[in-house]
């Protein structure tokens, strides 16, 4: 699986690899299914705002809350995130984050419309 490598980071709760089309591809922790469908869903909100302010395509996520920070990169039309129990240190998450959204070029592609 893509995201074994981040089963033995400190503090991880939950990881997803989103699709296009809203859809995991990939799970991880009992939270994933639903940080997977909150990452499709802010994806979708802030590349509409990205595209308002022309701002480009929006690259990387990050928000922490009380108890959890979340960090998720994209890919192309992918998008990986992880939750990351708050007051650990999210840097060894942000870099293998970074190298996975590398690593997806045998992903399919979305057409261009």
């Amino acid at each position: 699986m893509r995201l074994d490598s981040l089963r033995g980071v400190p503090g991880v709760m939950a990881c997803a690899l989103v699709s296009p089309d809203g859809l995991p591809i990939e799970l991880l922790g009992e939270g994933g299914e639903a940080l997977a469908a909150e990452l499709a869903s802010l994806r979708v909100g802030l590349d509409r705002l990205s595209r308002r302010l022309g701002a480009g395509y929006v690259t990387r996520l990050a928000f922490t809350s009380e108890r959890v920070e979340v960090v998720a990169v994209t890919s192309g039309d992918f998008t990986l995130g992880v939750a990351v129990t708050r007051g650990h240190d999210t840097r060894l998450a942000q870099q293998l984050l970074a190298r996975l959204a590398l690593e997806l070029t045998d992903l399919p592609r979305a057409e261009p419309a």
